[in-house]
């Protein structure tokens, strides 16, 4: 790898990083790896108003680290980036 494509490659993963870098949404992405759910879910969790996780999941949907699935009027969210999973399991690794 060149060195302009490992340049690309660290400031995707710093992009990454600063993402899940917030202890709430640390805390979403580690339950969503565990259970899929809807932002009800993460709001009774988290003890959070549900404006402020539907803020988190957004950021984190803007990076592309989780996706949502509609089910009818809920939507349910996953996390779809691998770099991130990764990271989730070292980070909490038993």
């Amino acid at each position: 790898m060149s060195d302009m494509d490992n340049s690309k490659h660290y400031e995707i993963l710093a992009q990454k990083l600063k993402a899940i870098a917030h202890p709430y949404r640390l805390c979403i992405v580690k339950g969503l790896m565990e259970h899929e759910c809807n932002v009800s879910y993460m709001q009774e969790c988290l003890g959070l108003p549900q404006s402020t996780v539907s803020q988190h999941l957004a950021k984190l949907k803007s990076a592309g680290i989780i996706e949502g699935r509609r089910d009818g009027l809920e939507v349910c969210y996953k996390v779809v980036d691998d770099d991130v999973k990764n990271i989730i399991n070292v980070l909490f690794k038993p």
